[in-house]
């Protein structure tokens, strides 16, 4: 890591602690609005508290810097994730547990799905890059 790419890591992470007014949850509540008793009471609700893609790109960004390129997709990824359905996510989750699939035609239908519905291109290559593994692998015998 470059020296200024160590000072421009500094200045910006931990953000909730070195830039909280750039931390929002999806609904757009910032940081010192989420508390455990407006959870409690109600006032905040999970849409409230869930991540946004937004933040998610900023970690991934702060992976950069700091020379973590897996950590930094993986980071983009979720961000393509933040609107996806959660019952949507967890077919995917589904699908892509080896033996789960006869073959390789259902993850292939659920990248392009997730591309054409969602427009998660990250997600679909993935999931396509799963397909080619596992029929590599062998890893389509139907167990469940």
């Amino acid at each position: 890591m470059s020296p200024e790419d160590r000072k421009q890591l500094e200045a910006r992470y931990p953000v909730g602690e070195k830039r909280p007014a750039e931390v929002h949850s999806r609904s757009w509540r910032r940081l010192d609005e989420i508390a455990l008793e407006a959870i409690v009471d109600g006032t905040l609700g999970i849409e409230d508290i869930g991540i946004s893609a937004e933040g998610l790109r900023r970690q991934a960004e702060i992976a950069r810097l700091a020379g973590r390129e897996t950590l930094a997709r993986n980071f983009d990824r979720a961000a393509e994730l933040v609107e996806v359905p959660s019952d949507l996510v967890l077919e995917v989750y589904e699908l892509l547990r080896p033996g789960r699939a006869a073959d390789e035609r259902p993850l292939l239908a659920m990248a392009a799905r997730m591309r054409e519905e969602h427009g998660a291109l990250r997600i679909a290559e993935l999931i396509e890059e799963a397909a080619g593994v596992y029929r590599r692998r062998g890893l389509f015998r139907k167990r469940f």
